[in-house]
């Protein structure tokens, strides 16, 4: 599940576990950066205001460090089992924050995809996307903003028109969800996602 600031992702991703479960589907629910001890502790030294500028690179590094271990830890280890992996943001996350965000040659970040991840992708991606001023309003209201949501508007302006792009160029995978909507309307349109997602993979398995 992928998406700026202040979407809904959290909300959303319980309710399609939720939903997942009923269905009778195993669900391992993650996030990123962090789903690990050593993930959480980079997510922390990423998000955490600090008296110092980080670079862009030290940036991508760190996100793509905490990658492999979740990767290795959680991802890997979920799908040899069996169960289905639903995680708030992946990889897509970094092509829109930091090549879009902050400007990284997409080359880069593809070379540490394919370092860190081999042929592992997402086999479906749920985009909630909602104008930045929106976005950041919902975040406003949460409490203190955090590294990335003290960012200028410009920011998540270039972050959200980078997973469109992504979901333009991605279209076999992506599923776009209006997240300006009512909650309600969110979690209906999240229903139908649900319920092609439930369909794919009775067709793919033969369960019902």
């Amino acid at each position: 599940m992928e998406g700026g600031e202040g979407v809904g992702k959290s909300t959303n991703l319980d309710f399609l576990r939720r939903y997942l479960n009923d269905s009778g589907i195993e669900i391992v629910t993650t996030r990123e950066p962090g789903g690990t001890a050593l993930g959480e502790e980079i997510r922390g030294l990423l998000l955490n205001v600090r008296g110092e500028p980080v670079s862009a690179d030290a940036e991508l590094l760190l996100m793509f460090a905490a990658r492999a271990q979740h990767i290795f830890e959680v991802i890997e280890p979920a799908l040899a089992s069996g169960k289905w992996v639903l995680s708030d943001r992946f990889t897509d996350a970094t092509y829109a924050y930091q090549c879009g965000g902050r400007g990284i040659d997409p080359a880069s970040v593809a070379q540490l995809e394919q370092l860190v991840q081999g042929d592992l992708r997402p086999d479906y991606t749920l985009l909630l996307d909602a104008p930045v001023e929106i976005g950041m309003a919902r975040a406003r209201k949460r409490g203190e903003l955090d590294r990335f949501e003290q960012e200028a508007l410009a920011f998540f302006e270039r972050v959200r028109q980078s997973y469109l792009q992504q979901a333009r160029e991605h279209g076999d995978r992506y599923r776009v969800i209006d997240a300006s909507q009512p909650l309600a309307a969110v979690e209906k349109a999240m229903e139908t996602v649900a319920g092609e997602l439930l369909s794919r993979w009775r067709r793919t398995t033969g369960r019902q």
